[in-house]
C-alpha cells in the first residue's frame, strides 16, 4: 500500500510540474489517463510454427525452431547433427538470439531457426578480466552475474535486453564514452561453421573469420561462447545540460569532455513539432573517487527501475499526439533532473529493460532507424533530417545521439572513422500504406546520410535499395563473396541475405 501510495504522489507533482510549465490547454491527467486506456491492448501471440522479430513485420512460417539443448552432455554434437540434417533435407539454418533485429536477420522461411537463449552458463576470470560467455545470454543475465563480482560490461547497447550472440553479430554500440563498438571487447570467439567443425577465432587465429562473424549476422556460423572484456562497476554522478542544437557540439567541448572521470554521454533530442530538433538534452556521466560514491556498493543487489508505470505512460502518450510529445519534453527537461539519483552504480544504469516502453498494441509498432556522419557532417546532416522529417511528417518518438570510434575490428563496417550516431524511434501502421511510407522515408534518410559521407545500421528494416546498400557498404560484395567461401552450400541464410546477398544482385 505504501509503494502504490508513493507512486500516486509522485504522478501528482509530476503532473503539477508538467501543467505549470506548460503553455498547452490540454489536461496532461487526460493525456496520461488516455495513454495507459490505450496501452491496455495485446499485441498478439505468434502462431505456432512462425517466427517474427521485434519489428513484428516478418512474421513468417518456419520449418522448425529448434532451441540449443543445455542438458544434454554434448549439445555441441547435437548441433552439428541438426546442420548435417538440414543438408541433408535441404533446408535453411538462421540464428536467432533475443530478435531485436528487425529486418528478418533471425529468419529464413521454411528453414529451421536455431533458439540460443537457453545457452547461458558463463565464467569470469578475475585475473584476465574476461567473461567466458555462451552466445544464448542475455544483458539481463549477465549483469547480475558481474555485478556480485564488482565488475560491468564494457561495451553495450543502452539496455539489457538483448543477447550476446546477438549483440555482436550485428556490431552494437553503446553510449560508452570514447569507445569503438562492441566488437572491440571481444578477445575471443567460437564459432561452428555449416560443416560442424568449430574454430576459435581472435585478433591473432583465424582473424579473418574472426572479422567477418563480428558484425555478420549470422550468415558465417553458430557463435558458441565469447569472451568478453570486462570492466570495474563504479559509481557515477550525472550531469545534463539543455542547449540549443547549434550549440551542443561546443557545449560537448567545452564543458562535458575534458572533465576527469567521463565514462558515458548521450544527448537526446527535442521531437516536439514546433521545435524539431532545436534542441538537445546531454547527459554525461562522471567516474566518482570511491570515498565520495561510498554510500553504493559496487556489490550491492540490483535494484527494479523506479516509476515504470509512470515513466512508461509518459513515453507512449507522446506517441499519440503533439500534446504527449510537449508533455514529455517538459518532464524530461524540467522535472525529470530533479528526480534523477545523485549518484547511481553502472551496472545500475544499464539494467534496464527495452520492454519497459515497448509498444503493445496490435495496429502500431515501433521501427528504429540510425544513421552515422562523421562530426564536422554532423550540424549539417541534423538540417537534412529535419527537412526531411517536416516533409514526411512520421510518428516520431525518439532521437538519441552518440559518438561511436573508429572500428578497427569487423569487416563490414560502419565506423570507419569516428562518427556521430543517430538513433531515431517511429511509430508505424502496420499497414501496406504505413509500410511505404516508412520505406519512403528511410530511403530519404539513407540518401541525406550517404550525402554526408556517412552510413546507416544494418539490423534494422530491408528498405535500403541495392545501390543504397552497396554505396554505404563498398566492402559488402567481397563480404558475401568470403560467406560463399566460408559456408559453400550457403546452409546460413536470413532474409537480410536474401536481399542483398544474391550472386546476381542488380544495382
Amino acid at each position: 500500500m505504501k509503494r502504490k501510495t508513493k507512486r500516486r504522489y509522485m504522478l501528482i507533482i509530476l503532473l503539477i510540474t508538467a501543467l505549470a510549465s506548460s503553455a498547452f490547454l490540454v489536461s496532461p491527467l487526460t493525456e496520461l489517463s488516455e495513454s495507459v486506456s490505450r496501452d491496455k491492448h495485446p499485441n498478439g501471440s505468434l502462431p505456432c510454427g512462425h517466427a517474427d522479430d521485434a519489428s513484428r513485420l516478418n512474421k513468417a512460417k518456419v520449418n522448425e525452431i529448434w532451441e540449443i539443448p543445455v542438458d544434454h552432455e554434448n549439445p555441441e554434437a547435437q548441433i552439428a547433427e541438426l546442420l548435417e540434417r538440414a543438408r541433408k533435407e535441404g533446408l535453411k539454418v538462421s540464428i536467432a538470439g533475443a530478435k531485436h533485429s528487425m529486418g528478418g536477420h533471425t529468419i529464413y522461411p521454411g528453414g529451421i531457426v536455431i533458439n540460443t537463449t537457453p545457452w547461458k552458463h558463463m565464467e569470469l576470470d578475475t585475473k584476465r578480466n574476461l567473461l567466458k560467455v555462451e552466445a544464448g545470454a542475455l544483458w539481463e543475465d549477465i549483469i547480475p552475474y558481474l555485478n556480485t563480482h564488482g565488475k560491468s560490461v564494457s561495451i553495450m547497447q543502452s539496455n539489457n535486453s538483448f543477447s550476446v550472440g546477438g549483440s555482436i553479430s550485428v556490431n552494437c554500440h553503446g553510449w560508452q564514452y570514447d569507445r569503438p563498438p562492441i566488437a572491440s571487447s571481444v578477445e575471443s570467439f567460437r564459432i561452428m561453421l555449416a560443416d560442424g567443425s568449430i574454430k576459435h577465432c581472435c585478433r591473432e587465429q583465424n582473424q579473418e573469420l574472426f572479422s567477418l562473424a563480428l558484425g555478420g549476422y549470422g550468415l558465417f556460423g553458430i557463435i558458441l561462447d565469447v569472451e568478453l572484456r570486462v570492466v570495474a562497476n563504479e559509481t557515477y554522478r550525472l550531469e545534463q545540460y539543455i542547449v540549443p542544437v547549434n550549440k551542443s557540439l561546443g557545449t560537448f567541448d567545452n564543458k562535458i569532455k575534458n572533465q576527469p572521470g567521463l565514462e558515458m554521454v548521450y544527448a537526446r533530442m527535442n521531437i516536439v513539432p514546433d521545435d524539431l530538433l532545436g534542441e538537445v538534452i546531454l547527459n554525461a556521466f562522471y567516474r566518482m573517487p570511491q570515498s565520495e560514491g561510498s554510500d553504493i556498493g559496487v556489490s550491492d543487489k540490483l535494484l527494479e527501475p523506479s516509476l515504470i508505470e509512470l515513466r512508461r505512460a509518459v513515453f507512449r502518450g507522446s506517441a499519440e499526439s503533439y500534446f504527449g510529445k510537449k508533455l514529455r519534453w517538459n518532464a524530461e527537461t524540467k522535472l525529470q533532473p530533479s528526480l534523477k539519483s545523485k549518484s547511481i552504480s553502472r551496472n545500475q544504469l544499464l539494467n534496464e529493460s527495452v520492454e519497459v516502453f515497448e509498444n503493445r498494441t496490435t495496429d502500431t509498432t515501433d521501427i528504429l532507424h540510425e544513421y552515422f556522419v562523421p562530426r564536422h557532417r554532423a550540424a549539417s546532416f541534423v538540417n537534412a533530417m529535419r527537412r526531411i522529417l517536416e516533409r514526411h511528417e512520421p510518428n516520431l518518438l525518439n532521437v538519441t545521439v552518440r559518438s561511436v570510434n573508429r572500428d578497427d575490428d569487423t569487416f563490414l563496417r560502419y565506423a570507419d572513422r569516428q562518427m556521430i550516431a543517430f538513433v531515431m524511434l517511429y511509430v508505424q501502421e502496420k499497414t501496406h500504406e504505413g509500410e511505404d511510407e516508412m520505406r519512403a522515408l528511410t530511403r530519404d534518410l539513407i540518401n541525406a546520410s550517404l550525402r554526408h559521407k556517412g552510413r546507416y545500421y544494418l539490423p534494422y528494416r530491408l528498405h535500403a535499395t541495392h545501390k543504397q546498400f552497396h554505396r554505404a557498404y563498398p566492402q559488402a560484395s567481397e563480404f558475401f563473396a568470403l560467406k560463399r567461401k566460408y559456408d559453400p552450400e550457403q546452409l546460413f541464410q536470413n532474409q537480410f541475405y536474401l536481399k542483398y546477398g544474391s550472386i546476381d544482385e542488380t544495382l
